[in-house]
């Protein structure tokens, strides 16, 4: 398995809004330091699921700066762009406020080529002395990072240092695995991916249903690590119901955590359109899902 030089269990934050929309500081502390206290070794602090599409500039910034007060772990800022000049600068505005690195995905909807973003990865990377975990979900960007590039990347590129693999393809994965240097960490991004990708060779997973399962996947993830197959694929069946919850058309991530939270009586508010609106089940699925877990605040 890799070096989990960020841990092995990496939540990808929620970002708490007030019930008017706005960026919840005091949440986003508190909600950092639930996580942290139940499974997760370090944080992704304003990715996809921490709707950071949504966030201003200035939000985005004064989010990191809040859970780098609060928290001692790991944090990886999300500060990917489809707009190579805007991924630069948040970049550095990350560095500036002390975070451990920088999760940068695929540039979205303009679907750049191979050429494209080889340029893209390399340019941020040139631009700061954080660590980059690159961010492969070719089902939300529109375009797969190729696995010669990855490879590229990784040996090329002293500080791409990970790889956030949400493609689907455990072939491929082990591709890139094999022939990456051995300091290099590839994590799960979607989280029923997360055993066949550690039998590959993954360091971990930047996962979601860690929001209320941290300490369930860390117990997967043990069990595998030291060889205890049989352990790691009853906890990864637990884990089903999570699973389908955090990840149907109609209420994906940010929006089925949030509800969680809500349910835990942990800090996470609405979501900003154009996620949403609120299935009107979706309350009763959580504590259902919650309650099979035995999950509680």
């Amino acid at each position: 398995m890799g070096t989990a030089r960020f841990g092995r269990v990496i939540t990808a934050m929620v970002t708490p809004f007030t019930e008017d929309g706005r960026f919840d500081a005091d949440g986003a502390a508190e909600l950092a330091r639930w996580l942290v206290a139940h499974g997760s070794d370090g944080l992704v602090v304003a990715g996809t699921t921490g709707e950071a599409p949504t966030l201003l500039d200035d939000e985005q910034v004064e989010l990191w700066r809040v859970v780098r007060e609060a928290v001692d772990v790991p944090l990886l800022a999300g500060t990917g762009s489809n707009d190579t000049s805007h991924a630069v600068m948040m970049t550095e505005k990350a560095a500036e406020v002390g975070m451990d690195g920088a999760l940068v995905v695929t540039p979205y909807y303009n679907r750049p080529s191979q050429a494209g973003l080889d340029v893209h990865f390399r340019t941020v990377a040139a631009a700061t002395d954080l660590p980059i975990v690159l961010y492969d979900i070719p089902g939300r960007s529109g375009r797969k990072i190729e696995t010669e590039l990855l490879i590229r990347l990784a040996n090329e590129v002293e500080n791409v240092v990970g790889l956030k693999d949400a493609a689907g393809s455990p072939t491929e994965t082990a591709k890139v695995i094999a022939h990456a240097p051995d300091d290099f960490d590839v994590y799960s991004g979607d989280d029923p991916m997360t055993l066949p990708l550690l039998a590959v060779g993954a360091a971990g997973v930047i996962g979601t249903c860690t929001h209320w399962a941290g300490v369930q996947m860390s117990e997967l993830i043990a069990a595998f690590t030291k060889g205890d197959h049989d352990r790691a694929r009853e906890l990864n069946a637990r884990l089903f119901e999570s699973y389908w919850y955090e990840s149907r058309e109609t209420a994906q991530f940010a929006l089925a955590v949030k509800v969680a939270l809500r349910v835990l009586g942990l800090p996470g508010g609405p979501v900003r359109p154009p996620l949403g609106p609120e299935p009107a089940e979706l309350e009763g699925e959580a504590r259902a899902m919650l309650e099979a877990l035995e999950v509680t605040r």
